[in-house]
């Protein structure tokens, strides 16, 4: 790759607004690939749900043994400035199969479909003569579609219904190594998409919801165990706003906090160990050589950090989550990326960089190639998260990450703003947005909020009813439309 090649790779958000978005970043993907008979990679997209950026032994968690998900980061490159694009399953997941916010897809909300005038990322690949296979939940809208995804072939068609998440995962596990296992004279482009560590949502929602003394029997901890201490940032924010303001299980006292995030981890060694059976899968068969691999999560969960459990805030708990990519003798092995802004959103770009395939011709993200290969290349200036309201006619919420910064604003149920300084504060405990000696940088945060919802059309698109039909969640019906900044 030439310098060239890799300065056009890492531009950043406002100089694709400059240029146009969609012509820079095709462009910039168009004219790299391979070198001449070279053998285009193989891609295996594996995804997690619920799994916060730091719920791995090699996050340097203790509580956690992820011997899979650690032998991805021992060789590749993990990045730990990692965020979704909403953090609630749907949307987020469409974002990661198009590389377009969720506003554009008119996926605002949980079970809705993806714009049928996008391109899913199995579309693109099967275009470029892929086999493309898809194993586990999608969730836009049907969790387990019986009609099948566009682009994939659905490789296992289980449903959720009275079973566990691990019950789930398995079936997704061996759907996933039978693909591994086929003949083929054609690269493959394979999803394994699984529920776990997810089913911590069951024990949050109290012994009334189905399945959750089955839950509670495979992860209840041993008398004798040890159990995870409170997180630091187990109280509420100073100044907090939105639903940040809000207490979750407000009535669990310490031991119960600590025995709900004991079984948080048991899951997720649960979906590690599956993970692993697939990767032994890709080595057994003699593809792993030619294989990159993406692991992600759809989002995180706030596992008692300021007194939250689940999604659907902007917190790191929530919002961030692993993204880790790796290809032996391709990618740098070992590194972990502490500095680079990244997003769901940078997956589809990228994977069509290493494969050479041509990419949608709109794209929000942008590849990581360059910033992996020359970890001082200029990644994004910033990225950005979004929230809508349950009922239509309400207004989005939005978060902005940037190096040293998160800015957030809340229009409903209740407004607000918080602005955090991330390194001297990564807990986000103290919400800094009445310093005067900040008006400057939450100005700024405010006009790159403005410049991505100029960039991506946002007021061009009306907040969708959830089909849950629930006004709540972040909104009260017949709110007047506004600039969302």
């Amino acid at each position: 790759m030439t310098d060239s090649q890799s300065n056009s790779a890492v531009r950043t958000r406002r100089d694709l607004l400059k240029a146009g978005a969609a012509g820079v970043l095709t462009a910039a993907l168009a004219g790299r690939s391979w070198a001449a008979g070279t053998a285009r990679p193989n891609v295996l997209i594996l995804t997690t749900d619920q799994q916060r950026v730091d719920a791995t032994s090699a996050s340097g968690n203790s509580w956690v043994k992820t011997p899979a998900m650690d032998s991805l980061a021992a060789r590749g490159v993990s990045f730990r400035k990692s965020y979704c694009p909403y953090p609630l399953c749907s949307p987020s997941r469409s974002a990661l199969h198009t590389s377009r916010p969720p506003h554009e897809l008119l996926v605002d909300h949980n079970s809705m479909p993806i714009a049928e005038s996008v391109p899913l990322s199995g579309q693109v690949f099967r275009q470029a003569g892929y086999d493309t296979g898809y194993a586990g939940k999608w969730h836009m809208p049907d969790p387990y579609p019986a009609d099948g995804i566009r682009g994939f072939e659905v490789l296992n068609k289980t449903t959720r219904s009275r079973k566990l998440a691990h019950d789930v995962d398995e079936a997704t596990m061996n759907a996933a190594i039978e693909f591994l296992r086929r003949k083929r004279d054609k690269p493959f482009l394979l999803v394994a998409s699984f529920i776990n560590p997810h089913d911590i949502c069951l024990l949050a929602g109290g012994a009334d919801k189905p399945l959750n003394a089955d839950v509670w029997k495979r992860y209840e901890p041993p008398a004798d165990a040890q159990l995870p201490p409170l997180p630091p940032n187990h109280d509420l924010t100073d100044g907090a706003a939105g639903p940040a303001g809000r207490l979750r299980n407000g009535d669990w006292d310490k031991h119960q906090w600590r025995r709900y995030r004991y079984a948080y981890f048991r899951m997720m060694e649960d979906v590690d160990r599956q993970i692993g059976a697939i990767l032994d899968a890709l080595r057994q068969t003699g593809q792993e050589d030619n294989t990159l691999i993406v692991f992600t999560s759809d989002h995180g969960e706030g596992l008692g950090g300021h007194r939250w459990t689940g999604k659907m805030n902007y917190y790191d708990d929530e919002a961030a989550v692993p993204l880790i990519l790796s290809w032996k003798g391709v990618i740098p092995a070992g590194r972990a990326d502490k500095d680079h802004l990244v997003t769901a959103l940078d997956v589809l770009p990228t994977i069509c960089d290493y494969a050479g395939v041509k990419p949608p011709d709109v794209m929000r993200g942008q590849s990581l190639r360059g910033v992996m290969e020359k970890p001082d290349s200029r990644g994004h200036e910033y990225v950005v998260s979004e929230m809508a309201p349950g009922g239509p006619g309400g207004r989005r919420s939005f978060m902005v990450r940037t190096a040293k910064y998160k800015y957030m604003v809340f229009h409903a149920p209740a407004q607000g703003m918080m602005f955090f300084d991330m390194d001297a504060d990564p807990g986000e405990m103290k919400n800094l947005i009445a310093r005067s000696d900040l008006a400057a940088e939450i100005d700024r945060h405010r006009a790159l909020l403005k410049e991505w919802c100029k960039l991506t059309e946002e007021e061009k698109y009306p907040i969708l009813r959830s089909p849950a039909g629930k006004a709540g969640k972040g909104g009260k019906k017949g709110e007047k439309k506004g600039k969302n900044i």
